[in-house]
Order: C-alpha cells, then sequence, then structure tokens
C-alpha cells in the first residue's frame, strides 16, 4: 500500500542513487544498507560499469538499474535477464536518467554523477520536488540560478552533500524546507586539504604525474576530482556552490588550507561567534546528514577522537602556485557564463593531464585561454548552458590538440592559440 506521494505506509523512503558506481555512490549505499527499515534501493544508475552495476543489483535488488552508455546497458541486461533471482529493469539513455530521478515513486534523489552529465538529472529531481542529495558541483556552478529556481519552483528539498558545504548547513539555521536563514552572518569559510602538493614551488608541479596527483592525502575520492583538489579548482568549484547555495556574494566566502581535513567550514556571526563541523573525512557523515535530516542516523563512521587529531592547522592558500582557485573566483565575480565556461574546460583539461597529454600546470593556462576566446553571456535555460559547455570543451580540445602538435605552447598569454 502506498501514499500518493509513492512512499510506502510503512515510512521507507525509496532512493534513486545516479552515479552508484563512484565513491559518493558507494558510500551511499553503505549507509542505506545498516538502515533497510528505513530506506529502499530504488533506482542505480552509472555510466558504463556493467560489473560494479551487475553486482550492486545483486546486493540491493533496485527496480530500476540504468546505464546511459546503450552498449553498457544492453550487456547488463544479457546480464540480469541470466539471473533468476534478478527482477530489476534496466534502462538507458540519458532522457531515463531524468526519468528517474522524476520518478513518482522516488523520494530522495542522490545526485552523484560527476561533471556536466549530471546536470539535466539533478534539474529534473528538483522540478519534481525530491529530496535532493546534491553531489554533483556542476548543476549549481554552471546553472546555479536555473537550479535554484527549480528548486523553489518545484518544492524540492535541496540538500548539500560536499562534506564543506553540509558543514556550513550544519552550523546555520535553516527552515523547515532546509532553506539557510543568514539573517546576522557575515561570512563563511570553507576548508581545503590543500592537496598532495600543498607547500610544493611551481617547478616542482610542473614534474607531477597523473599519479601523484590522485594520490590524496586524507579523502578517497575519484580521479577527476582528486586533480581538483590537488589544483584547488575543486574549492574554486565549492566556491561558486556556496554561494548559490546559502545566498553571499564571493567576497564573503573566504577559503582556509587545513591540512587535517577535521574542520570541514566554519561560519561567522555578526556577534563575532564562530560556528564549526567537525568530524572524521568520511563522506558517510554528510550523506547520513542529507539522508536523515532533520534526524540523524548511524552512518559507520567512527567518533572523532580530538586528543588523537592532537593540533588543527591553517594557513592561507598560495594563489601563486595554485592560480585555479583564484581563476575561479575571478569568474565567480563576472556572473554570467564565466563558471560554465571554467568548468567546462577544466574538465577537458584535467581529462589531458590523465592522459599525460599536458602538464600538471597546463591545466590553469587551458582554462584562461577558454576564457578569453568565448563570449560571456547570461544563460536563460538549461540549454544554453549546455551549449556553453560544448563550446567551451571544443575550445579547450582544440587548443590541447594545437599543443600535442607542437604548434602552440600553453604558457602563452590566454587566447593566443
Amino acid at each position: 500500500m502506498e501514499t500518493a506521494h509513492g512512499q510506502s505506509v510503512s515510512g521507507v523512503q525509496r532512493v534513486a542513487v545516479l552515479g552508484s558506481s563512484g565513491s559518493i555512490g558507494v558510500n551511499t549505499l553503505d549507509v542505506l544498507a545498516r538502515h533497510p527499515e528505513r530506506y529502499e534501493v530504488f533506482a542505480l544508475a552509472a555510466r558504463s560499469s556493467v560489473d560494479a552495476l551487475f553486482a550492486q543489483c545483486q546486493q540491493y535488488r533496485p527496480r530500476y538499474a540504468l546505464l546511459t552508455d546503450d552498449a553498457s546497458a544492453a550487456e547488463l541486461a544479457r546480464r540480469v535477464a541470466a539471473d533468476a533471482e534478478l527482477s530489476t529493469e534496466v534502462l538507458s539513455g540519458t532522457s531515463a536518467l531524468e526519468d528517474i530521478a522524476a520518478h513518482d515513486d522516488v523520494d530522495i534523489v542522490m545526485a552523484a554523477i560527476v561533471g556536466s552529465a549530471g546536470m539535466a538529472s539533478a534539474m529534473a529531481a528538483a522540478r519534481a520536488g525530491k529530496r535532493l542529495l546534491l553531489a554533483n558541483k556542476e548543476a549549481l556552478v554552471t546553472a546555479g540560478s536555473l537550479l535554484m529556481r527549480a528548486v523553489e519552483e518545484g518544492g524540492a528539498t535541496l540538500l548539500p552533500v560536499d562534506s564543506e558545504h553540509n558543514a556550513i548547513f550544519q552550523c546555520l539555521p535553516v527552515d523547515a524546507r532546509a532553506r539557510p536563514q543568514i539573517d546576522g552572518v557575515s561570512g563563511l569559510i570553507l576548508t581545503a586539504s590543500g592537496g598532495p602538493f600543498r607547500g610544493k614551488s611551481p617547478e616542482f608541479l610542473a614534474q607531477v604525474t597523473p599519479a601523484q596527483a590522485c594520490a590524496h592525502p586524507n579523502w578517497d575520492m575519484g580521479r577527476k576530482i582528486s586533480v581538483d583538489s590537488a589544483s584547488l579548482m575543486n574549492k574554486g568549484l565549492e566556491l561558486a556552490e556556496a554561494c548559490w547555495l546559502f545566498g553571499l556574494p564571493e567576497d564573503r566566502v573566504e577559503v582556509v588550507v587545513h591540512p587535517q581535513s577535521i574542520v570541514h567550514s566554519l561560519v561567522r556571526y555578526d556577534d563575532g561567534s564562530v560556528l564549526a563541523q567537525l568530524g572524521e573525512p568520511d563522506m558517510r557523515t554528510p550523506i547520513a546528514c542529507c539522508l536523515a535530516w532533520p534526524q540523524r542516523i548511524d552512518g559507520g563512521v567512527k567518533p572523532l577522537d580530538l586528543l588523537a587529531a592532537a593540533r588543527l592547522d591553517f594557513e592561507p592558500p598560495d594563489m601563486t602556485s595554485f592560480p585555479c582557485l583564484r581563476i575561479a573566483r575571478e569568474c565567480i565575480a563576472s556572473g554570467g557564463s564565466a563558471m560554465a565556461v571554467c568548468n567546462a574546460a577544466n574538465e577537458v583539461a584535467v581529462a589531458a593531464f590523465l592522459e599525460a597529454q599536458i602538464g600538471f600546470l597546463d591545466i590553469a593556462a587551458v582554462i584562461e585561454a577558454s576564457l578569453a576566446a568565448l563570449p560571456l553571456i547570461e544563460p536563460e535555460s538549461l540549454a544554453e548552458v549546455e551549449d556553453i559547455d560544448r563550446q567551451a570543451r571544443a575550445f579547450a580540445g582544440h587548443y590541447v590538440s594545437r599543443q600535442m602538435q607542437g604548434s602552440a605552447s600553453l604558457s602563452v598569454g590566454a587566447g593566443q592559440v
């Protein structure tokens, strides 16, 4: 028996995990499995991870499993059909992803698909009024005004999964729909671990390898996010997110490097108070917070031992050695499509770096060249955002290709291709 909104009378909430094969998705499933009396895995989605999704289907028995890559979906469907114990329906394609996010029977959507590929489904969940657990940065970074409008118009509950934004959320008063109340707030402080190259010189950074960049000292993350953390672009993207989520301009959001990753972020108040959220660097804490809000549930995270932590250090970010954070802040101040261009060019540049096609320091050069070459507009629709994204990717890809062919140097002035 079900309610008019699809939730079973027993109170069990149905969850769609979009990006289930990634680190956020895997951690989400770990938390859900600890509370079968509260949550049902309704749908799982990924891009092309057949082995991972089939194993998850066997463990969690979702009603739907989706791979956006058609060939991978066909292989998954073959394996599911061969397993007599599975009744999971296999779907494919990006439009089906949006359908799952807005499905009448879904209560909670974990939006954890990395990159621009996750924007449309996050928007669909917002328009459908779901509890939207947002781990996809790009939906806010590139289409913040559109997503926030969709949340309001759809009556959705938007909860931030990023540890920094979740920390701020926990330190702010919120209303019954989880909307933050910022009266009396003078500013926000985002903490950054500094990544694996904290304190390193540009000369050192010019020689680093993808393997070194992906070796984060505190967090277990995917390769793309790990490189973003190493370049501090991840913090630039989070800065843009914070401005949209909490309604503050970028000059009221500070970034400090905190190598222990124990203090996840802080809120400054007009009366001089500073509230901080502390915890082990484990993504199951913010995931559990978002799933159960306004209640609290066990996320499987060990308690923080302050005596073992011993000390908490803070320092300013090095904007000279790590220019990506400066670039992102300038884009946020510029507004319009600047962050959409920045994000798309960064994705292309990071992919090229991971393939050893360009150096680590060249990532910033690709982004700056793309920003200089493309016009900035104020997008009015997701289609316009996607068009800007395509243009930026095309330019950045061409820029990288010319560098590989030896006909241009990534160290030249921005836009000189």
